[in-house]
C-alpha cells in the first residue's frame, strides 16, 4: 500500500578496510525502515561513496564526496578498523574530513571503532595514526565500539532511534498506534558473556541474542507465537515454546539463536485479536 514519508539520508563513512561493517550499517538501516518507516512516515536512505557517488571531474575526489555525500546527508555513521585512511589536502584522512565537515554543519555523527582482532599484515603506520586520531576524538564526544557486524547492527539501530526522536519528536505522538488494536514494537538485543576458559586459561566468550517484543497498542494480543520467517537466515527461535498472551503495554523476551545464514533474520509474530488470527513479520537483523 502506498504511503507518504520523509526521506533522510544516512552517510556511511570509513576507510576501505571495514567492508563488513559498512554492510552491517546498511543492513541496520534497511531493517529499521522495514520495522518503522510506514508507521513513522520516515525512511532512511543509506549513502555509500562506492555505490552512490556520481563520477565527475573538476575537483579533488574528496571535495566531490563532501558535496555529494556529506553536505546532502542528515546523519553520518563513521567506522574505523585498523586504518585511518589516506590523507586529503585538508585533513589527515578522507573519513576524518567527512566527520569534521558533518560536525561543523551540525549533523548527528556516530563514530565506531572495531575491537575485532587485527590482521597479521596490519600497516603499523596506519594503526598508529588511527590510535592518535581516536585519542583526539575522546574530547569531542562519546565513541562507540563493536567486535562483530551483528553488534554494530544493534548499535546503529539504537543510534537511529535516538536521532529520529531528536530530529522529529512529533513522530512519536503522530505515529501512536490505534488504541483499539494490537501494535508490536520489536527491538533486537545481544550481549557478550564469558562461557569458560581454554586449556591455557584464555577466556572464551559467547553472544546471547534475544528480541524484545512490546505490545504498544490498546488491546491484548492472545495466543501469541514466534517463528523465523526466513529459513535461509540461520535464526532459530528458542523460546517461548508455547502460545502466550501479551497484554497492552507489556512485553516479552524472545530468545533466539544465530547460526550461519545467507538471508536477513525475520521474526514472524502470529496472534489472536478479538477472535481474529493475525500475523506480521519484523526484520531483526
Amino acid at each position: 500500500m502506498p504511503y507518504t514519508a520523509t526521506v533522510l539520508r544516512a552517510m556511511i563513512a570509513s576507510p576501505s578496510d571495514v567492508p563488513e561493517a559498512r554492510d552491517a550499517v546498511e543492513k541496520a538501516i534497511h531493517g529499521w525502515n522495514s520495522a518503522h518507516a510506514q508507521r513513522k512516515g520516515l525512511i532512511l536512505q543509506p549513502w555509500r561513496w562506492e555505490t552512490s557517488a556520481v563520477p565527475m571531474l573538476g575537483a579533488h575526489p574528496q571535495q566531490l564526496i563532501n558535496a555529494q555525500g556529506v553536505d546532502d546527508s542528515d546523519i553520518v555513521f563513521a567506522l574505523f578498523g585498523g586504518r585511518l585512511g589516506s590523507p586529503t589536502p585538508d585533513a589527515v584522512s578522507g573519513t576524518a574530513e567527512e566527520i569534521d565537515r558533518a560536525l561543523k554543519a551540525g549533523k548527528p555523527v556516530h563514530l565506531y571503532f572495531s575491537t575485532a582482532p587485527l590482521p597479521h599484515d596490519i600497516d603499523t603506520a596506519q594503526l598508529d595514526a588511527l590510535r592518535a586520531f581516536k585519542t583526539d576524538m575522546y574530547d569531542r564526544g562519546l565513541l562507540g565500539e563493536f567486535s562483530t557486524p551483528e553488534q554494530l547492527n544493534h548499535e546503529v539501530w539504537k543510534a537511529i532511534e535516538h536521532d529520529i526522536a531528536a530530529l522529529y519528536p512529533d513522530t512519536e505522538s503522530a505515529s501512536r498506534p490505534d488504541p483499539t488494536a494490537v501494535d508490536f514494537r520489536v527491538q533486537p538485543h545481544q550481549e557478550r558473556e564469558l562461557s569458560g576458559h581454554s586449556s591455557k586459561g584464555k577466556p572464551r566468550y559467547r553472544t546471547r541474542h534475544w528480541v524484545e517484543v512490546a505490545n504498544t497498542g490498546g488491546r491484548d494480543a492472545e495466543e501469541v507465537t514466534f517463528a523465523s520467517a526466513n529459513e535461509d537466515s540461520g535464526m532459530i527461535v528458542v523460546g517461548p515454546n508455547s502460545p502466550t498472551t501479551i497484554h497492552s503495554e507489556q512485553s516479552r523476551r524472545v530468545n533466539i539463536a544465530r547460526l550461519n545464514g545467507s538471508g536477513d533474520p525475520v521474526l514472524r509474530i502470529r496472534w489472536t485479536e478479538d477472535g481474529e488470527q493475525k500475523e506480521r513479520d519484523f526484520h531483526v537483523g
